[in-house]
């Protein structure tokens, strides 16, 4: 499970058997859960826990740190 980034108590990271889908990045916080598609936008996949002005904020991280979460879904994945 690749790790990408911990920031604000949030941890961003993918799996290692997802190559098969399009980019995304997963985020857990405590027992809450989120997805996020990366391609062709940041568009929320699902989540469990997390309240609406959190997925907001989280949305906001994603789109910021977009990116950086492609560059190393690539990597890691040989694309």
């Amino acid at each position: 499970m690749p790790e990408v980034m911990r920031t604000r108590g949030f941890r961003f990271f993918f799996f290692s058997r997802e190559g098969h889908e399009p980019p995304h990045i997963h985020v857990e916080r405590a027992e809450k859960y989120a997805k996020f598609w990366l391609e062709p936008m940041v568009e929320l996949a699902e989540s469990r826990a997390f309240r609406s002005h959190e997925l907001t904020a989280l949305r906001e991280m994603v789109e910021e740190y977009r990116e950086q979460f492609i560059l190393a879904w690539n990597e890691y994945h040989n694309r």
